[in-house]
């Protein structure tokens, strides 16, 4: 495909403890779960450690930030290049995101910028379409707005301020888990170490310097001081207020996060599933114990019947609003889902065109050798055993009464607690980890929390009393000495190990180097008329909506079923179709001018049977091309692949189609116009 053409090449240039110690009865706590001391003392070094930990989550938060832009800068020269090379950077999506927040910044007025959002007719031509409705780019409206009614313009650039912000997000992002370890554990080393790792496994944390508006990198902030809130909601003894202030935190940053991922529904969905969990095993601060009364065969009883109900009930409101609504935007994610996990194969298009892509498919096992070059997967491992061990039986416990559980509860004096924020986080991590087991794309929800478990972990004191207690080893000054120790080692040995590699990464320069993309730009924008027509793939029209402004037949937001069928009629341009059809097709959708890509009709990227092609192929029952095999019921095609007969100039072409550009990657056809 045209991105895949892209590459970089070389620029020619020229103690850490503080005042969360063990945790006091429970009569030396305060509502808000502070720790109180008896003297002035206690107090102000308890307020001297919230006051550095809160400054060292900001430092972090803000160091991260310069680091990813800095990153961003020396990959691709940005400040050097043209412009049409910086939209041509952003590419797929993030080209299509950020042309709306171009399209408002160059309107004549904001009503009119928000008017052509509303009333759409060049995102997808013959159509009139609500972008706003349609899209999650509310924050491209809001940014947008922000840049006119400031006085920055003289200053700064927009296509600055927009990067600049999605990298200040990562700072609130970095701050966001910093606070939720710390919350976990009581100290903010938690929160360093948290940091550190998310930063040392940037590779597997965050694509943010590379795919910079996508809307993941929009929301995860968000959803990241949503999981915080959700943490210090569970602790118990809350005073009102606080509650109130915590629950407001809560909305806010659920409704923000939804507003900015298409994609948010299956993450709520999956939060909602940690949060009944824990209800149904009495783990929550206010579980209900309506449904859990009596023997533990009579609980059990009534807990299956309660999860099945709320399943049943869930899928039967979904399914019913679904039909009232005639909503099928998600249709293809089920379809992807139904072939991913073996419930039949399928020929449909669009699922197999997710099935082919890695970004899908299943994690990758060297993703796990990363994450244990810095220690944090070994960690994570230890933390995840102990606590779902530590969880089985408090839940048990829970179920069939204290008195009946007292020798397991009790291992000589080890005495096995879990708090409630402590199971929030183990569920949590827990489904999201199969999450990204099985999706690779979605493992940035799993590896940021999981530097906020294992530092958790890492640093509890729950943990390591439990741990020194079952070993015969406990004493107050032990445990203490365990906590901060095993975290500094940690801490010096990521420092040690990775900081050379950093300063190197921060010191490599490279330059963007598109110039077939450049060169087909520049031919569209000063040889094509602004109302032209344009088809070809998705990936590559989203860059021509950015750098040119013309219409397009289809592009990357798929989460449309119309839009989904358009994509695969205008596909047939690699397909095995004759010039007449293909011409129709074409016509339909007011195509003036059609661009073909050779990185898809002569792909070797994909194996067979996951090219473009031959998903095209498979789904017009047609053989494919090569050594293979054939499922039995596909048949020759009586025409060759559009893609290659066209480059032959046969008249039976040329009657339809008129070459006006080529060069090594792209060739553009202009679509005669027959009365």
């Amino acid at each position: 495909m045209a991105d895949m053409m892209t590459t970089v090449r070389q620029r020619r240039v020229g103690k850490g403890t503080e005042g969360a110690e063990e945790q006091p009865s429970e009569k030396s706590v305060k509502p808000d779960g502070k720790i109180l001391s008896d003297h002035t003392g206690g107090k102000l070094w308890n307020i001297l450690s919230v006051t550095v930990g809160g400054i060292v989550a900001i430092s972090l938060g803000l160091l991260t930030s310069v680091y990813v832009a800095t990153l961003h800068e020396n990959d691709l020269w940005f400040s050097n290049i043209k412009e049409v090379e910086r939209e041509i950077s952003f590419r797929t999506e993030c080209g299509l995101y950020y042309s709306y927040y171009k399209q408002m910044i160059q309107a004549a007025s904001i009503q009119q910028g928000l008017h052509g959002l509303v009333y759409d007719n060049k995102t997808e031509s013959v159509r009139t379409i609500n972008i706003l409705e349609r899209m999650n780019v509310y924050q491209e409206v809001f940014l947008s707005i922000l840049y006119r009614i400031l006085p920055i313009q003289q200053y700064l650039e927009p296509v600055y301020f927009y990067i600049y912000t999605l990298f200040g997000l990562q700072a609130l992002y970095v701050i966001a888990l910093y606070v939720t370890s710390w919350l976990l554990s009581g100290t903010w080393l938690s929160g360093l170490l948290a940091a550190c790792w998310y930063i040392t496994n940037r590779i597997d944390t965050t694509r943010v310097e590379f795919t910079i508006p996508l809307r993941e990198n929009w929301a995860l902030p968000f959803f990241a001081v949503q999981i915080a809130a959700i943490t210090y909601l569970l602790r118990t003894n809350l005073q009102p207020a606080q509650e109130r202030l915590t629950f407001m935190a809560v909305f806010i940053a659920t409704f923000l996060f939804s507003l900015m991922w298409q994609f948010n529904q299956f993450m709520m969905l999956i939060q909602a599933l940690a949060l009944f969990v824990l209800d149904c095993f009495d783990l929550l601060p206010t579980a209900k114990k309506n449904l859990k009364k009596g023997p533990l065969l009579n609980r059990l009883g009534k807990l299956i019947l309660h999860v099945l109900l709320v399943l049943c009930l869930t899928l039967l409101i979904n399914k019913f609003i679904k039909k009232i609504l005639n909503l099928e935007s998600d249709e293809h994610i089920f379809k992807f889902l139904k072939a991913k996990f073996g419930f039949g194969a399928t020929r449909d298009f669009d699922a197999n065109l997710y099935l082919c892509e890695e970004a899908f498919g299943l994690l990758p096992l060297n993703t796990f050798s990363r994450l244990s070059d810095t220690l944090l997967f070994y960690i994570y491992v230890f933390v995840l055993l102990f606590m779902t061990v530590a969880a089985v039986i408090v839940a048990f416990r829970n179920l069939s009464g204290s008195n009946q559980v007292q020798l397991m509860e009790k291992m000589g004096e080890c005495t096995i607690t879990l708090k409630p924020d402590a199971a929030y986080s183990l569920i949590h991590t827990v489904l999201f980890g199969c999450l990204a087991l099985s999706t690779m794309r979605m493992k940035y929800l799993w590896t940021s929390h999981m530097c906020v478990f294992a530092s958790f972990g890492l640093c509890s004191t729950e943990v390591w009393k439990l741990v020194l207690k079952c070993i015969g080893l406990y004493t107050s000054q032990r445990m203490q000495v365990v906590k901060y120790s095993i975290p500094i080692i940690t801490l010096l040995y990521i420092s040690y190990k990775f900081w050379p590699g950093i300063m190197d990464e921060l010191s490599e320069l490279r330059e963007f180097y598109d110039p077939d993309t450049v060169e087909l730009m520049n031919w569209i924008k000063s040889n094509t008329p602004n109302t032209a027509v344009f088809a070809g793939s998705m990936q590559l029209l989203a860059g021509v909506k950015l750098c040119t402004g013309r219409t397009l037949t289809n592009h990357p937001h798929y989460e449309d079923k119309n839009l989904r069928e358009r994509t695969k009629q205008i596909y047939q341009i690699y397909a095995k179709r004759s010039p007449e059809d293909v011409y129709g097709i074409l016509r339909s959708f007011g195509t003036d001018y059609v661009i073909l890509e050779d990185s898809i009709c002569y792909e070797r990227r994909h194996s067979r049977g996951c090219r473009l092609r031959d998903l095209l192929d498979i789904a017009n029952g047609h053989i494919m091309d090569g050594l293979g095999e054939n499922e039995p019921d596909l048949k020759p095609s009586t025409y060759p692949r559009f893609c290659e007969e066209i480059k032959k100039n046969l008249p039976s072409y040329t009657t339809h189609f008129i070459r006006v550009f080529q060069n090594k990657t792209f060739h553009v056809y202009k679509l005669a116009k027959h009365k």
